[in-house]
């Protein structure tokens, strides 16, 4: 009797050589038969467990970005959705969260206020376990009422005028007591210029309007009225009118509050009238890096920044930070404030993920009454448990030749957050720790409650 022919084993290497392989090439000129014969070839070893040297995929957990890709917003929020990928992307190399590899998901929101509780809606209906992003605060205002409604979380990651507290919101920049208060006191301090004629220019929207509200109040409890204030949409670029106003208005400081690609054209008024910023120091909110690379270097060397963050800051940490986001988005990328925020914020929720064991919002939520702590390219920050704030260093950075800041002033240590300070909003507190929001009276900002 014949021997018994050895059984092959789909799997085995050894046996690799036996079956037939099917290239691009071939399959392309055979045509659709190749290809159904070399499914059948295929197909016992998809049924008797072998994975063809393919390791079994982890299951994903999905999050959301929310990040205008186009429109006045895209130049500083298109830079922050990627280095939310770049956070994804190594935390995955890392072994992934909870034994999933995470996966963004990001809709352009366009710029549009409307389109953020839309695609926000969109993504918690798709699965997402979390949301970071948003850049106005009207686009945050806009995502509130749907992460509280559906119990959800945003990491909110650009600097922002507070009078606003949520269970549902981790806020991870600048408030006005972090940020622009404590560079009012450097202006008018002898390293600053000694500046008294404040200028207001902004934005017509929520943070420039709240913010310059809270500062009248600041600059009225030292005896100093503004000399002038204006606001203009998102989309506005002819600066070369409200330019020549504040010349003729006396000022001495500009505390600009502009957002998105109005700065651009700002800068170029400024330049084509001639100021001189060592005259005429305009301090801005809202210019990173990112914004500079679309400016000539004439019009933007001198000008001020207040930030918690610049590039050029010079440490180990945040060295290896820019040179591996470089790596990866290319050599011509700039890192900045908000950008530096959304890293600490995606790592913060890792931490909390971690320790709660969980990706449920209640159990992560509950980690944070721990305080986190997590050493960023800025800094260790840590997220205050009474306010769901982060607590932020100030940096004051004069613009280069190169479009990089020199930094000339950083806070002593870091300051603690105050999303409701008390000369602008009496009797309002927040402490999630003992019950949340305080409310106090009623205040009326721009004829609006």
């Amino acid at each position: 009797m014949a021997a018994a022919r050895p059984r092959l084993d789909p799997c085995s290497p050894q046996n690799a050589a036996a079956r037939p392989v099917l290239t691009r090439r071939s399959a392309v000129g055979r045509g659709m038969a190749a290809t159904l014969a070399a499914s059948r070839l295929l197909a016992p070893s998809l049924f008797v467990g072998c994975s063809l040297g393919i390791p079994p995929r982890s299951p994903t957990a999905i999050i959301g970005l929310l990040h205008s890709q186009t429109g006045p917003l895209a130049i500083g929020s298109s830079s922050v959705r990627d280095v939310e990928l770049f956070a994804i992307e190594r935390i995955n190399a890392g072994g992934g969260l909870l034994g999933h590899q995470l996966e963004a998901k990001a809709p352009d929101t366009r710029s549009r206020t409307e389109l953020f509780a839309k695609r926000a809606t969109q993504l918690l209906d798709n699965g997402a376990l979390a949301l970071f992003g948003c850049w106005t605060s009207s686009g945050r205002k806009a995502v509130l009422p749907v992460v509280e409604e559906r119990d959800s979380l945003l990491f909110y990651p650009v600097q922002y005028e507070g009078n606003e507290s949520s269970r549902n919101i981790v806020y991870g920049n600048s408030l006005p007591n972090q940020h622009v208060l404590p560079a009012i006191d450097w202006l008018m301090g002898e390293t600053g210029g000694s500046r008294r004629k404040f200028f207001l220019l902004g934005s017509d929207y929520l943070y420039p309007r709240t913010t310059n509200f809270i500062v009248k109040k600041y600059l009225s409890s030292k005896d100093i009225t503004p000399v002038g204030e204006a606001y203009y949409p998102l989309d506005y670029d002819d600066f070369r009118p409200v330019v020549q106003q504040i010349v003729e208005s006396g000022a001495d400081c500009v505390l600009n509050t502009i957002n998105g690609a109005g700065n651009i054209a700002l800068l170029a008024a400024l330049f084509a009238e001639k100021v001189d910023p060592a005259n005429l120091a305009v301090l801005s909110t809202s210019i990173a890096e990112d914004d500079l690379r679309a400016v000539l270097p004439a019009h933007a060397v001198g000008q001020l920044a207040v930030s918690s963050y610049f590039q050029s800051l010079d440490t180990p940490v945040n060295r290896k930070w820019v040179n591996d986001f470089r790596d990866d988005f290319g050599a011509d990328r700039v890192t900045g404030d908000a950008m530096e925020s959304a890293w600490c914020l995606i790592h913060l929720w890792k931490q909390a993920v971690e320790k709660a064991g969980s990706f449920a919002p209640d159990a992560v939520r509950q980690v944070f009454g721990e305080g986190l702590e997590f050493a960023g390219p800025g800094g260790t920050i840590r997220l205050d448990p009474r306010t769901q704030h982060c607590t932020k260093y100030l940096r004051i950075g004069r613009a280069r030749r190169d479009r990089q800041f020199d930094i000339v002033h950083t806070s002593d240590s870091h300051i603690d957050p105050d999303p409701y300070p008390a000369i602008a909003f009496p009797g309002w507190k927040c402490d999630w720790t003992r019950g949340g929001v305080e409310r106090g009276s009623e205040v009326t900002i721009d004829g609006d409650v």
